[in-house]
């Protein structure tokens, strides 16, 4: 999912302009902001934007793991007994497996239906 770097953006509007589907909007300080729900990842914006503010998703990779990881350090402090602390830890590693293999499910399918347009 494309995001835009606040401090790089100079709210010049562009890729407000070139979304087709008006995904994009500006904030208060017209600072480009992309409704995630709205976005169908075509590119333009990255493609337009003269500051290089638009940038890939992939970029988030650590900041994400971050995320994750005080979430859980979060979560750990419910947890009193080492024995309940060890559970947890393998509930949450669970959790991540589950996700990892939606999106490596999810990942096969659309290379499926890659194939099957190139046929």
């Amino acid at each position: 999912m494309p995001w835009v770097n606040q401090d790089l953006c100079v709210s010049c509007g562009i890729c407000v302009d070139e979304c087709p589907v008006e995904a994009i909007t500006q904030d208060q300080d017209s600072k480009a902001i992309i409704n995630d729900d709205k976005c169908i990842r075509c590119g333009k914006c990255h493609d337009v934007c003269p500051q290089d503010a638009v940038r890939h998703d992939s970029e988030r990779i650590p900041q994400e793991v971050e995320a994750n990881i005080t979430k859980t350090k979060e979560l750990l402090k419910h947890f009193q007994t080492t024995q309940e602390k060890g559970e947890f830890y393998e509930r949450m590693i669970r959790y991540f497996n589950k996700e990892k293999k939606v999106a490596d499910q999810t990942i096969s399918r659309i290379n499926d239906l890659r194939s099957a347009i190139n046929k």
